[in-house]
C-alpha cells in the first residue's frame, strides 16, 4: 500500500487542488467593471481593452514605453526647502510627504528624464497624480525650470506630461508662485527654438491648467481627461444650470479648439514621433527603422495557468492574454 500513499494519492490531491492565485493577477476596471488580466493590461499600457478607458500610469512606465528601447536618464532636481510654512492639518505635512514617497517610490509629484524617442533627443517631465494628487508646490516648479534648462542645454525638446488637482495647499502662496516660474520655463524653451509640447492626462485642473499644461506650442490628451480650472460641480452650484454633456473633458475642449490633438495612449509614441521629427525637421523614418518602444512586461512576472485562462475571479469566461493561444 506505500506506492498508493507515496505516490498516486499525492498525485490524486494535486489534480484537484486548486492552486490559489495571487490577488494582484486581476484588476477591475473603473468604468466598465470588467476583470482584466494584469500581463494584458500592461501590455495596452493601462488602457482598458473593453471600454478603452484610460487608467493612471506611474511615472516610470510612461516613461518606458516612451522612450527607444525604454532607456532614459532621471535628471536630478534639488531639493526644495521641506515644510516651509511649517503647516499642519489633520497631520503634518511632513508626514504627508512621507506616505507619498513611500506609496509612490517617487521623491516629488515631477519627474524629469531624458532619452531619445524615435531617434530624437528629448527631455521629459511626468507629473504623478498619485503623488499628493499631482499638486503643484515648490518642488514641481523647480522640476520644471530643471527639465526647460536641461532641454535648452540639450536643445532638445521638451515634453510635460500634466496630471494635478491644482497648486498644493500645504505650501500658501509658495505653490501659487510656481504658476509664473513654470510660464519663465515655458519662455525660456520658446526663446530657444525648441519645441514645447503638453500632453495633457486626466485630471489636470486648478493652477497647472491655469500655467504650463495649456501653454504648448502642440497640446495632446487622453480621451475623456478633465481638463479644467474649476470642476464642473463648483461650476454648476455657482451659475444653477446644468452643464452640456461631457463639458471640459478632452473631446469637449478639442471641438472649441482648446487641444489640437486627443490621441489614446496606445498611439501616442507613434504621434510623438512623427511631431518630433517633424519640428526638429528630421527625415521620417520607415516604420521598420524606428526603434522600438520599452516594454512594460517583465518576463519573471507570473504567466496566466490554463485555469486562469478559463476563468476570472468571478467565474465568467475570458480570452487568455496569450498571443500563442
Amino acid at each position: 500500500m506505500n506506492w498508493i500513499n507515496n505516490l498516486s494519492l499525492p498525485k490524486i490531491n494535486d489534480f484537484f487542488q486548486r492552486r490559489e492565485m495571487p490577488e494582484n493577477l486581476w484588476r477591475k476596471c473603473e468604468n466598465c467593471e470588467q476583470m482584466i488580466f494584469h500581463r494584458e493590461l500592461k501590455q495596452n499600457l493601462y488602457v482598458c481593452p473593453h471600454c478603452e478607458h484610460h487608467m493612471r500610469i506611474s511615472p516610470t512606465e510612461r516613461l518606458e514605453s516612451l522612450y527607444d528601447f525604454g532607456a532614459y536618464t532621471v535628471v536630478d532636481v534639488p531639493d526644495p526647502v521641506a515644510d516651509p510654512l511649517n503647516f499642519r492639518d489633520e497631520k503634518r505635512y511632513t508626514d504627508r510627504l512621507r506616505d507619498a514617497r513611500r506609496t509612490t517610490n517617487e521623491k516629488e509629484a515631477v519627474v524629469v528624464a531624458h532619452g531619445r524617442i524615435g531617434d530624437v533627443d528629448t527631455v521629459s517631465a511626468v507629473q504623478n497624480f498619485g503623488f499628493m494628487g499631482g499638486s503643484m508646490g515648490m518642488a514641481v516648479g523647480d522640476s520644471l525650470l530643471k527639465a526647460a534648462e536641461t532641454a535648452v542645454e540639450r536643445k532638445s525638446p521638451l515634453l510635460v506630461f500634466s496630471a494635478a488637482g491644482g497648486a498644493r495647499m500645504q505650501e500658501g502662496i509658495l505653490s501659487l508662485m510656481q504658476m509664473p516660474r513654470s510660464t519663465i520655463a515655458v519662455q525660456m524653451v520658446r526663446e530657444a527654438g525648441l519645441p514645447y509640447i503638453t500632453i495633457i492626462t486626466h485630471p489636470t485642473t486648478g493652477g497647472v491648467t491655469a500655467s504650463y499644461a495649456m501653454l504648448g506650442d502642440i497640446q495632446i490628451a487622453e480621451p475623456n481627461a478633465l481638463i479644467c480650472f474649476a470642476g464642473p460641480r463648483v461650476i454648476e452650484q455657482t451659475i444653477r444650470e446644468k452643464l452640456p454633456e461631457g463639458f471640459q473633458r478632452s473631446e469637449y475642449l478639442l471641438e472649441h479648439g482648446m487641444l489640437d490633438m486627443v490621441t489614446p495612449r496606445t498611439r501616442l509614441r507613434a504621434e510623438l514621433v512623427k511631431i518630433l521629427r517633424m519640428l526638429m525637421q528630421l527625415p521620417m523614418l520607415p516604420a521598420g527603422q524606428l526603434p522600438e518602444p520599452g516594454s512594460l512586461v517583465r518576463d519573471d512576472e507570473p504567466e496566466m495557468s490554463e485555469v486562469e485562462a478559463a476563468e476570472q475571479p468571478d467565474g465568467s469566461a475570458v480570452k487568455s492574454s496569450d498571443p500563442q493561444s
